[in-house]
């Protein structure tokens, strides 16, 4: 999975000489909480809440509301923006990305490619896609069992399953400290026996963990 298919291309974004006040504005208004920097068509910077947080006036200064608010609306977004900026390709693969943000502690990367700006991607596009990738909120039956480590026995599971005439939406698996390997499989139609499906798998030596309907789930 790429970059490209889980970012925001819709980016907005502020000029250096816009003001505090104003960068503060559109992110309100955008329920936005980071604005990348963009001057002549390039990346300069990037913007967030908390820089501006850290550039606001302290609540324990005895400027007065209008002071404060001149003070804002002097300040350009080029005296507190972020320069060096953490940038990502789009065709770069989704777990890079989130190795990216892991290994410098941040929550968004803009996309870049040859000096252009052609995204942003944050922690909740990256939430976002996992539960599009394990196929979370879609209406169908979802399927955990622990398997041996050994070479075909994901083809014996989907052979198993497909002998049903159900197709699979997802695999997703993981190892287990005990050497074994949970996979949850995603099986798109709910309207069959189950209970067959789980004797069918018993009977090849999967231990079956959970097997249970999904309902569909909106918003996320």
């Amino acid at each position: 999975m790429a970059v490209r298919d889980f970012m925001s291309t819709k980016v907005v974004y502020v000029s250096p000489d816009t003001t505090v006040a104003h960068a503060t504005d559109i992110m309100r208004e955008q329920g936005l909480r980071r604005l990348p920097v963009i001057e002549n068509d390039k990346l300069v910077g990037l913007v967030t809440e908390s820089s501006i947080a850290d550039a606001s006036p302290s609540k324990a200064t005895s400027l007065s509301i209008f002071e404060m608010n001149y003070l804002l609306n002097k300040t350009k977004i080029r005296d507190i923006m972020i320069k060096d900026v953490i940038t990502v390709s789009k065709f770069a693969s989704l777990e890079d990305a989130i190795y990216l943000m892991m290994k410098n502690s941040i929550a968004v990367l803009v996309v870049v490619d040859d000096e252009q700006v052609s995204g942003i991607i944050t922690d909740r596009d990256i939430y976002r896609a996992f539960l599009q990738i394990s196929g979370y909120g879609e209406r169908g039956v979802r399927l955990n069992l622990l398997a041996s480590d050994e070479v075909g026995v994901l083809e014996t599971i989907i052979h198993t399953i497909t002998e049903e005439n159900l197709n699979i939406r997802s695999i997703m698996s993981v190892q287990r400290k005990s050497g074994k390997v949970a996979i949850e499989v995603q099986i798109e139609r709910d309207d069959f026996d189950t209970e067959k499906l789980r004797q069918s798998l018993e009977a090849k030596g999967f231990e079956i963990e959970s097997l249970e309907k999904t309902s569909p789930k909106v918003g996320f």
